[in-house]
């Protein structure tokens, strides 16, 4: 087999504040969680390297992501504009299971991101999975909302990890069949 093809990534992780981003990435780069809430302030990046197989393509992918944790403050969605969201090549929109105000609004942050970067690869997220008796929305409006975006949804937990990895890795894999030299694979509905 040919040596992977090597490809950088810059994705972000938007949503409002107490999601759980951060501890999305924290989960999936370290492996570890920490449940003392730590507000960003602006954006932190981590960075983490994934071998993918792109089967299609008969392709293994190493894919170096720069993943952007966005501070989940709308107010602050104007400022971060070109700044931070820039060079994105895929987005894990992140909702919190247990309040669902935190679903509609990321419409407006995806459409923020796609503003400055074009259409990228999304990825849908309702995170807390863990708190299920607490649930206030469930996969009917999670498809509702992944049909507006094009893409599939995933429900994650970064207590205990459930499907944290699984995300990413939806996500990375439609950014290499997109970017992949020669590649006519349309950039919607990741698999």
């Amino acid at each position: 087999m040919p040596e992977p093809y090597q490809l950088k990534s810059k994705i972000c992780l938007v949503g409002e504040r107490g999601v759980g981003k951060s501890s999305l990435i924290r989960r999936y780069v370290l492996d570890q969680f920490d449940d003392k809430y730590v507000r960003t302030l602006g954006a932190k990046v981590e960075k983490k390297t994934m071998r993918i197989e792109v089967p299609e393509r008969h392709a293994q992918v190493d894919i170096n992501m720069a993943i952007w944790d966005i501070i989940g403050h709308v107010g602050f969605r104007q400022l971060l504009g070109d700044s931070f969201f820039n060079g994105a090549q895929g987005i894990l929109a992140v909702a919190d299971l247990t309040r669902r105000e935190t679903l509609p609004v990321l419409t407006g942050w995806v459409e923020a991101v796609e503003s400055v970067a074009g259409k990228v690869p999304v990825v849908l997220v309702a995170n807390k999975a863990d708190l299920t008796a607490e649930a206030q929305f469930g996969a009917a409006e999670l498809a509702e909302m992944a049909d507006t975006f094009d893409c599939t949804y995933v429900l994650t937990s970064a207590k205990n990890g459930q499907n944290v990895e699984d995300a990413f890795l939806r996500l990375a894999i439609h950014i290499a069949k997109a970017r992949l030299p020669g590649n006519q694979v349309p950039v919607a509905k990741p698999s």
